[in-house]
């Protein structure tokens, strides 16, 4: 512990957002690092708790306490302090594959954990863990390693997301031979264009790419497995395949006048953004614009969050987004102590730009849509939205949100967006390897394993657990990596 009284001298200190106003002018990320001696103070504040829940990754209730990779958080916040930044880099590169990713996007399960958060502010664990990686990069540590030995063994991973490149990051450090598969015209998944610039700049996947290229990693696009690619023959040429996919089915809304034009998935929304953005800075047109438009978001989660930045960035008229359950309080209820997840109302990036671009909060809560109504062209100009109440179903027993009657109401709608989550693997890819499938249609495998139903073929992240988090993805693709190398050579010494 590098100052015993830290916790008690220096106040939590963020890095500076810029203004709403200023940000939606473009794109970019928009957090000014803090100093180096800022970020030392930082660091001073961990506590070096005797019961470190912030690394645990614990389930309580349900729920996720402290970070699945069990970062050494306390050890790397103490060299962060003594300015042994190159040793920091080193215990988080341990447990960590891609802390350039989880500090721009995980929503910080440590810091919800710290137990400087039970009577005040947490350590600002993941601004610490991004200091440590972009210094590692700006002084050469981040570079290429590549194995000094390879086994001879040959392994597909289908799906570049963060689960599939953990896969390959960890199995090609063993020594093995990888190749990942990506249907898109981008190595990067859900990273590439499930997430806006805004939240992770895709120069920062490209640089972490190219390392990963150096160090031995072959990378194929426009790779469609099941369709231009078969599975037959991937699982012929190697000598393993790992299922990395994603939980690809959105969920979708069903509700008359639903084939009207100007309903998209969120997930369309997004990507059509983002490959623009990249192929020509939005100048050619080959996205679903939502300037000049009454938009209305269906999902009140980090994906609905997404699509009010960036809308607002398209220059909106107006923004809505609509959650089906109650607002969250606004403070911790005594029935969700500490260290539990804190069900707390957020307000995130994009909620904060609709306040300040549009003088409200865009949330309107119990509420969803009943009907889209459109003109005789098809297009959508309306919905009636239905306020919503909790009621027991009394056949089942299960707690639903049912219609209130007479609660109806118009709101003016050229664009909607349904950010209402995923519902699993998509079904050409899964039969296209004949493995077995949950009720839920993830990747079935036995419990806390990894293997198929079919010998060689493996899979991990949100194809097999359903829809999460990239830090759990990556934690899906560390475990993993381990079993598959342990069914090719006999042994593992992969470091989980």
């Amino acid at each position: 512990m590098g100052k015993a009284t830290g916790f008690l001298e220096y106040q939590r200190e963020d890095a500076r957002a810029i203004a709403p106003k200023e940000r939606i002018l473009n794109f970019n990320e928009f957090h000014i690092p803090l100093s180096e001696e800022a970020q030392r103070r930082q660091s001073a504040r961990c506590m070096d708790c005797g019961v470190p829940f912030c690394q645990s990754g614990m389930n309580i209730k349900g729920m996720t306490s402290g970070c699945p990779l069990n970062n050494l958080i306390p050890e790397w916040n103490d060299l962060v302090y003594t300015g042994n930044w190159e040793q920091a880099y080193h215990r988080l590169h341990k447990t960590s594959n891609f802390p350039e990713f989880t500090s721009r996007v995980c929503p910080g399960l440590c810091e919800k954990a710290c137990t400087c958060g039970l009577n005040g502010d947490a350590v600002s664990t993941k601004e610490n863990e991004k200091a440590i990686i972009e210094r590692a990069y700006a002084n050469g540590l981040a570079g290429p390693k590549p194995p000094k030995v390879r086994t001879g063994k040959r392994i597909a991973v289908v799906g570049s997301g963060p689960s599939g490149l953990a896969v390959a990051d960890q199995l090609n450090t063993r020594g093995h031979h990888v190749t990942v598969y990506e249907r898109a015209d981008r190595i990067g998944g859900l990273l590439r264009y499930g997430i806006p610039n805004m939240k992770l700049e895709k120069h920062i996947i490209d640089r972490k790419l190219d390392v990963m290229r150096a160090e031995g990693v072959e990378f194929v696009v426009n790779a469609n497995v099941g369709e231009n690619i078969k599975a037959k023959q991937l699982m012929k040429d190697y000598d393993a395949v790992v299922l990395a996919c994603g939980a690809s089915n959105p969920r979708d809304i069903q509700a008359p006048g639903r084939d009207a034009k100007g309903i998209y998935f969120a997930v369309d929304f997004l990507t059509a953004t983002t490959k623009s953005l990249l192929d020509s800075n939005l100048t050619d047109g080959k996205y679903i614009s939502a300037k000049d438009k009454h938009v209305v978001v269906i999902g009140g989660g980090d994906t609905g969050n997404d699509c009010v930045g960036t809308c607002i960035r398209h220059g909106c008229k107006s923004i809505t987004q609509l959650e089906m359950m109650p607002k969250a309080p606004d403070e911790r209820r005594e029935s969700n102590p500490w260290p539990q997840w804190p069900l707390v109302c957020k307000t995130d990036y994009g909620q904060e730009e609709a306040i300040a671009v549009f003088g409200h909060d865009p949330r309107i809560y119990t509420t969803t849509v009943k009907e889209f109504i459109k003109d005789k062209k098809g297009n959508l100009t309306k919905i009636v939205v239905v306020s919503l109440e909790s009621k027991v179903d009394e056949k089942t027993g299960r707690r639903m949100m049912v219609p209130v009657e007479g609660t109806e109401k118009e709101m003016p709608c050229e664009l909607v967006l349904i950010a209402a989550g995923f519902l699993g693997s998509q079904k050409y890819v899964t039969d296209a390897f004949g493995v077995a499938l949950t009720e839920r249609t993830n990747v079935k495998t036995e419990e806390g394993a990894f293997a198929t139903s079919i010998p060689g073929v493996f899979t991990a992240g949100d194809m097999h657990t359903g829809q999460s988090l990239v830090v759990k993805a990556i934690r899906q693709g560390r475990d993993c990596a381990q079993e598959i190398d342990k069914y090719l050579m006999g042994y593992t010494n992969i470091a989980r």
